[in-house]
C-alpha cells in the first residue's frame, strides 16, 4: 500500500526512455526507434504513450520578446496495457517528421517529447532533442540563394496568426548580401511553405535607405516588399542556378 502510494506521486515509479534510431532528419523523413518502459515497485496501468514532436518560438508582447513552446504533430502508440513491478517492455514507434517542422539552424529547437501515461500516477516524461535537416526543396532554394551571395544571418521562429499550417509560428530565414546585391538590400527574409508539388516561398526584401526620402520609409518600415514566389518540382529540378537566376530577377526589381 504505502509503495502504490508512493508511486501515485513519481516515486518508485514506472521510468521511460526513448531511443532514436538516429539524431537527424530531414523533413518528411521517417522517424523510428524505440520507448523502452521499466516497471517501478509496484504493478501500474498505463492508459497510452504519447509522442510528441515539439519546438519553441518567439512571441512579443508590450514591447517584450518572450519563448513560447508549441506541439507541432501529437503522436498516440500504444494501447492500453498493465506493466509489472519490475517488468521491462520495449515499444517501436515510427511517425513522419511533418513538413512543416522547422529547420534547426541557429540553434533552432525541435524535440520529441515522451509521455507514458500511467492512471493515479504522476505521468513520466522524456525530451529527445533531433537536428531538422533541409529537405531537397529547401536545398535546392538554399543553394541558389546561397550563389546569389546571401549569407544566413539568423534563423527564427516568431509567431504567426495566419502561418498557412495550422500552427501558431512561421519560421523566418533572414539572409544579408554579400555580394551581388550588397549596397541595395539590407537583408532578405525567406519564409518556406509546404505547397503539393513543389515549394512556396514569402519573401521580404529590404531596401537600403538611399537618402532623406529612403530614410523617412525606412523609418516607417516602408522600404519592405513582400513577394509570393512558387518553384514546380520541374522548375527545381532544373537546379540551383536556373533558380537563382529567378530569384535574382524577382529581388532585382524591388531593390529600389
Amino acid at each position: 500500500m504505502f509503495n502504490r502510494l508512493l508511486a501515485s506521486i513519481g516515486i518508485g515509479s514506472a521510468t521511460i526512455d526513448t531511443l532514436l534510431e538516429k539524431t537527424h532528419y530531414t523533413q518528411g523523413e521517417e522517424v523510428e526507434g524505440i520507448i523502452r518502459i521499466r516497471g517501478g515497485n509496484v504493478q501500474q496501468d498505463i492508459s497510452t504513450i504519447h509522442l510528441t514532436l515539439m519546438t519553441e518560438y518567439i512571441r512579443e508582447s508590450n514591447d517584450h520578446k518572450y519563448k513560447e513552446q508549441t506541439a507541432i504533430r501529437r503522436f498516440a502508440v500504444s494501447q492500453p496495457f498493465r506493466l509489472e513491478a519490475g517488468e521491462t517492455r520495449e515499444v517501436p514507434f515510427a511517425f513522419r517528421l511533418p513538413a512543416e517542422t522547422p529547420l534547426t539552424f541557429r540553434n533552432v529547437p525541435v524535440w520529441v517529447k515522451t509521455e507514458l501515461e500511467i492512471v493515479g500516477a504522476v505521468d513520466p516524461t522524456d525530451n529527445d532533442r533531433i537536428e531538422v535537416l533541409p529537405g531537397y526543396a529547401q536545398n535546392v532554394v538554399l543553394e541558389a540563394i546561397d550563389q546569389l551571395g546571401f549569407r544566413l544571418r539568423k534563423a527564427d521562429c516568431e509567431y504567426s496568426r495566419h502561418s498557412g499550417t495550422g500552427l501558431p509560428f512561421v519560421q523566418e530565414l533572414e539572409f544579408v548580401p554579400t555580394t551581388h546585391f550588397r549596397g541595395d538590400l539590407d537583408e532578405l527574409e525567406v519564409v518556406f511553405r509546404p505547397a503539393a508539388g513543389g515549394v512556396e516561398l514569402l519573401l521580404q526584401i529590404d531596401r537600403r535607405a538611399r537618402g532623406f526620402a529612403s530614410l523617412f520609409a525606412e523609418a516607417l518600415d516602408m522600404d519592405e516588399s513582400f513577394v509570393r514566389v512558387r518553384f514546380s518540382e520541374a522548375e527545381l529540378d532544373r537546379g540551383a542556378s536556373s533558380v537563382a537566376y529567378q530569384l535574382k530577377d524577382i529581388i532585382a526589381r524591388y531593390r529600389r
